[in-house]
């Protein structure tokens, strides 16, 4: 398992961005991020009466057509789909799973720790599957990008090939949970981690295993320049 010491440059890179003051463009759609974040809750199974609810959807209606006005720029570079030259501030920001500007985000707060990579996250009720608890399918979501970032632990990241859960327990709503990722082996293209999801008494609700597989980033390049030229008009490269 690597320590601190033995992390790649791209984790190095991730790692002065988390401790970095963000932009004031940053900081403005980390907020925006949390305030959607913050409406999607209190709209999902809302009470409110039909009024006001009209009254709300009006307002968001305004809103979105105010952000219409600008071009959508190119907001995905992953852990497992970028290489080291990958922009981990993009990826941090955007990401469905960690960003914070992502309103469909928890979102999951992560850091390196002793070479173990640890996400905090207290899941909403937009992620209810059984009454009070987490959908299973955004525990796997999680857990892919957890150990997505885990395998780049290795210095040459790969991209899912393989990901098993073993759902031990309900993982409940509006709790503190802990996630925890370790790199195991690499063995030549294939890097093998697993994690496993607790509550704060330490309890284990979930548990996984992955295989990542070491890919040619040229090959990620072509689809990246595949994907600018479907590109709706007036967008942009962010």
């Amino acid at each position: 398992m690597a320590d601190d010491r033995e992390l790649s440059p791209f984790h190095e890179r991730v790692r002065t961005f988390l401790s970095a003051e963000p932009s004031p463009k940053r900081s403005a759609a980390r907020r925006a991020g949390a305030a959607v974040r913050d409406l999607i809750e209190r709209l999902v199974a809302t009470t409110a009466p039909a009024e006001s609810v009209e009254a709300a959807a009006d307002q968001i209606e305004a809103v979105a057509a105010t952000l219409a006005g600008y071009p959508q720029g190119r907001i995905f570079e992953g852990f497992a789909e970028s290489s080291t030259s990958g922009d981990p501030a993009a990826f941090f920001d955007n990401s469905p799973i960690l960003g914070a500007a992502n309103p469909l985000a928890p979102p999951v707060r992560v850091r390196v720790e002793n070479g173990i990579v640890v996400g905090e996250v207290t899941w909403g009720s937009a992620y209810e599957g059984p009454p009070g608890c987490v959908h299973g399918g955004y525990l796997a979501a999680a857990f892919d990008e957890v150990l997505g970032m885990t395998q780049s632990l290795a210095g040459a990241p790969g991209m899912t090939g393989t990901l098993t859960v073993r759902y031990r327990r309900p993982t409940p709503l509006h709790v503190p949970m802990r996630f925890e990722g370790s790199l195991d082996r690499v063995e030549r293209r294939k890097i093998f981690v697993t994690g496993r999801l607790l509550d704060a008494g330490g309890e284990v609700t979930a548990e996984a295993e992955a295989i990542f597989v070491r890919v040619d980033f040229a090959k990620l390049a072509a689809l990246a320049d595949e994907r600018a030229r479907r590109a709706p008009p007036g967008a942009e490269e962010s």
